[in-house]
């Protein structure tokens, strides 16, 4: 088997690996493995912005802003991270905007500011207009823009590569698996650093916004090797999904002036938000579209979506400021949002739980915050847990790029200071994975992989969703544990080695398996209301009891053992790394 050594290896070619790749190069050989092309990584699909508190266009500080971020998380999110991540954001966006990034722009020409849900000025007393923007392209403009700064500086890519498992040695990561598609060999890289920037993992729900790529994993990969996954619980559904399709619909359709309305024609947030109406924070936003159609006030011979109103805004400002809805609403569903609504209904979006990390994106091993020696995490695969319960709208490409430098960052400390040499590379990782993929080649007998798929993702949708029950959750965990071992016995029917996408989509559905049934039992044993977890037996939310972090670990026989630690409230001034809320730029 052919062994590569580089002195970092980042998995994942979205924001976060690109942005710490771009950190680390130049003063250590970098290497990004992805198993697209790089710029099909998922962070190009985002659309709506990046949040900070330039002040721009209203009067706005990052104290604001951290504060709105600790409210929308309901609470859960760790104060000192938010506070981390939103005193930073400034800076961020101007060392973006010196990168490359084409930011849109006011007349005057500083960068141009939209309102966003949950985003508000002087502690909630009104709308701020607080996020940077590309038109509605913002995440295609960064992420190129960060994929041509790490050929410039001479990061070494490896394209189509899925990793399939970490390396261990003395309790350390220092290493990958990974499969080249194109010819199906095995490859071993060595290092003495490793970043997981692997993305989320929407597509275990059958209605979502997320690319058929975002199968979750480095989270599966992380359970395999005993790590914990954090907060699994809270999955985000963006309230306006194309109807039926779940291709996503921007937030800044809603901060340029459209609105909710129901089959009735009425702009119904205004019964559940009334001082900031259609831009609450999503969780809210997207109950309330379930509750019109629950209650019979839903659009459409079926009754089953809402419609996004934005025939008040004038065509030429459609074109200018949301083109890439304009056109999705055209090919998709036929309908001009210039002249009629928009169908759309709440999609599977984000994922607010992932591996436990620290601010600098080191990995947490248990609830004593025990670090993983060598290994990182950043993006929407990690959980430094800035989102808390529930994600504020443009806030994910913040947390994408400020803790993405910070864990490259991290890792030139590491190896400047603490690992001078590499540590001997162990290969039984790669046995075990040659033993896998030799067994799913020689199952003659298994289901298909669709249909366990498909069965996956019914569960989900139907048990694990916006509103959640004991009943539901409960049977939930049984069926995916059934799963489990259906998973395992699937049958793969292509032998070929070249492109052999039914055997890595059979890999792919065991991470999911295991990673959803760490979902289902955080979900049950949360028995409270919060954020994006909404339990209809457990109607409000329980600080006394449930003010806590779910860990969640993977034992032997496909078990999820449960666990929890403490919701970090120390304030920034306290800390050493604490960046002054007041800059000027």
């Amino acid at each position: 088997m052919q062994v590569l050594y580089h002195d970092v290896i980042i998995v994942g070619a979205g924001l976060a690996g690109l942005r710490a790749a771009v950190e680390v190069a130049g003063k250590h050989d970098a290497a990004v493995l992805s198993k697209l092309h790089p710029l099909r990584s998922h962070s190009g699909a985002a659309q709506g912005g990046i949040s900070a508190a330039l002040g721009n266009a209203d009067k706005d500080s990052p104290e604001w802003h951290a504060y709105d971020t600790v409210k929308g998380s309901d609470y859960l999110a760790d104060q000192y991270a938010v506070q981390v991540m939103c005193n930073d954001a400034p800076r961020a966006i101007i060392e973006l905007e010196h990168l490359g990034v084409p930011f849109s722009r006011f007349d005057d020409g500083r960068i141009a500011q939209r309102p966003f849900g949950g985003h508000t000025r002087n502690y909630g007393e009104a709308p701020v207009r607080r996020t940077c923007y590309a038109a509605d392209r913002t995440g295609h403009v960064c992420l190129h823009t960060l994929y041509e700064q790490s050929l410039r500086k001479g990061v070494r890519f490896y394209d189509e590569f899925q990793v399939l498992d970490l390396c261990r040695s003395e309790d350390a990561v220092n290493g990958v698996v990974a499969v080249e598609l194109k010819t199906g060999r095995l490859v071993l890289f060595h290092a003495r650093a490793v970043l997981l920037a692997t993305g989320g993992y929407g597509k275990a729900w059958r209605t979502t916004s997320n690319a058929f790529a975002n199968t979750g994993d480095g989270l599966g990969i992380a359970l395999n090797n005993g790590i914990p996954l954090e907060d699994m619980e809270f999955v985000q559904f963006h309230p306006t999904g194309l109807y039926q399709l779940g291709i996503l619909i921007t937030e800044a359709a809603r901060g340029e002036g459209g609105v909710l309305r129901n089959g009735l024609g009425e702009r119904f947030m205004e019964r559940y938000a009334p001082s900031i109406k259609d831009l609450a924070p999503r969780d809210i936003v997207s109950r309330s579209i379930y509750s019109e159609i629950m209650e019979g006030r839903g659009a459409g011979p079926m009754k089953d979506h809402v419609l996004l109103d934005l025939t008040a805004l004038s065509r030429e400002k459609i074109a200018g400021k949301l083109p890439e809805i304009e056109s999705f609403s055209k090919i998709y569903l036929g309908v001009d949002p210039a002249v009629k609504p928009i169908p759309v209904q709440p999609t599977c979006h984000y994922a607010m739980g992932g591996i436990p990390t620290d601010v600098n994106g080191r990995v947490i091993m248990n609830d004593d915050g025990a670090e993983v020696y060598g290994f990182w995490a950043a993006g929407e695969v990690a959980c430094v847990s800035v989102h808390g319960a529930n994600r504020l709208g443009s806030n994910s490409l913040l947390d994408l790029i400020v803790f993405g430098r910070r864990a490259g960052k991290d890792i030139n400390r590491f190896l400047d200071r603490e690992c001078l040499s590499p540590l001997p590379l162990a290969t039984g990782s790669a046995d075990k994975v040659r033993a896998m993929i030799s067994r799913l080649r020689e199952s003659g007998d298994g289901e298909p992989l669709a249909r366990v798929r498909n069965d996956l993702q019914s569960i989900m949708m139907d048990n694990v969703s916006v509103f959640r029950d004991e009943e539901g959750l409960s049977g939930a965990v049984e069926q995916i544990a059934a799963l489990q071992k259906r998973a395992e016995a699937i049958r793969v029917l292509d032998r070929s080695s070249t492109f052999n996408t039914e055997l890595l989509e059979a890999i792919e559905l065991q991470h999911m398996v295991n990673y959803s049934l760490a979902v289902a039992v955080a979900a049950r044993e949360r028995k409270e209301t919060r954020g994006a977890h909404s339990r209809d037996d457990y109607p409000e939310r329980d600080d006394a009891n449930w003010l806590k972090h779910s860990l969640c670990y993977l034992e032997e026989g496909g078990r999820i053992r449960y666990g929890q630690k403490s919701v970090d409230l120390s304030l920034a001034e306290t800390k050493a790394e604490f960046v002054p809320k007041e800059r000027k730029y």
